[in-house]
């Protein structure tokens, strides 16, 4: 990835932004240019929760190879506080102890980075949430 292309991208990449629909106030993640549900065009920026829990995963055992250091991890579908449901990787967890219902909430962490001497990635992932 370029360095211009991942400074564009920081602010997507760093917080959990969606958008919501000003004509029917469906959440739309990630990013579109119009609404998916009703076809309106005027979409406002919106946070997203950092909190939810777990509704299904698969553990990734054989990655592409731009992220064989990581594996084996796991990939999951979070339902967000607001409903809106995202695919995320859930960290600082054995990818054993993972369970389907658990609550999660967003950390920032490193995603990957481009060759010895290249830009490192961060984005937000999921862990389970401390109570």
């Amino acid at each position: 990835m370029s360095v211009p292309r991942y400074w564009r991208e920081i602010p997507g990449r760093t917080r959990l932004e969606a958008q919501k629909c000003s004509k029917c106030g469906h959440v739309i993640y990630p990013e579109r240019l119009r609404c998916d549900k009703c076809g309106g065009v005027l979409l406002e920026p919106y946070t997203l929760p950092e909190k939810g829990k777990l509704l299904t995963f698969s553990i990734v055992r054989s990655p592409p190879s731009n992220f064989v250091k990581m594996a084996p991890f796991v990939l999951g579908i979070v339902e967000l506080e607001d409903g809106t449901r995202i695919t995320t990787q859930i960290t600082d967890i054995p990818v054993n102890d993972v369970s389907i219902g658990m609550s999660l909430e967003a950390v920032f962490r490193k995603i990957s980075e481009d060759g010895d001497s290249g830009i490192i990635q961060y984005a937000m992932k999921f862990r389970p949430a401390f109570r």
